[in-house]
């Protein structure tokens, strides 16, 4: 099974992927915790240029390229092999980050960008998407003193830079997309404490999986 994590910045998607998967760990599933940008080798290194500060001068198409680049290598190497060994692998962000940041947030084509994702990921799809939603201004006042208080404000602050009308794009981009492709998305309200927002998680994914395998099936 393939699980990811979407969101604004500050949604809180790392913690929530980091419990989901002690919890499944702990029922016995080999799981697999990755992350967009930087799940293989060469994605640590672009992940370092595309969230650094020193690279603001960054063009929209190179800042598309560059994630796609990372999600190409990131499906060869450690998606693919870990799915056909039969674990569950969980990413915070995958497809649907391109779809808005790039997107809805740049204002490039969102047919294109499908196009160009299916490329990248050789039609590997989440099974199940997690939409950690919440207020714009909200995620970004979280992103931004997370940042400052472990001194990332440099070396991954270029989208806390951001306006907040971008990131309001964003948030309406997800809450889009997410209508356009209910098979595979739940959407949690974000604005509560940390194990209310997993206790919602674990509580809708058993039922929201049963519907879907109905549907497929």
């Amino acid at each position: 099974m393939f699980i990811t994590f979407e969101g604004i910045e500050g949604c809180g998607k790392s913690t929530q992927a980091g419990l989901l998967i002690k919890f499944l760990r702990e029922r016995g599933k080999e799981a697999v915790l990755t992350r967009e940008p930087g799940g293989s080798r060469l994605g640590l290194d672009l992940r370092r240029i595309l969230l650094s500060m020193e690279n603001q001068d960054l063009s929209e198409e190179a800042e598309l390229f560059l994630y796609l680049a990372d999600r190409a290598q990131h499906v060869h190497s450690l998606i693919i092999p870990s799915l056909m060994a039969g674990k569950v692998v969980i990413s915070d962000r995958f497809t649907d980050s391109t779809i808005a940041y790039q997107g809805y947030g740049r204002g490039i084509d969102t047919g294109f960008l499908d196009q160009l994702n299916n490329m990248a990921v050789k039609g590997i799809l989440p099974d199940l998407t997690i939409l950690l939603d919440l207020p714009a201004e909200i995620g970004l006042k979280r992103a931004q003193s997370r940042n400052t208080q472990k001194n990332l404000t440099v070396s991954e602050g270029r989208f806390e830079s951001e306006s907040l009308e971008f990131h309001q794009k964003i948030r309406q981009g997800y809450l889009d997309w997410a209508a356009r492709n209910k098979y595979r998305f739940l959407i949690v309200d974000a604005t509560g404490n940390i194990d209310t927002i997993f206790r919602s998680i674990t509580g809708r994914m058993e039922d929201f999986l049963a519907k879907s395998f109905e549907k497929k099936h």
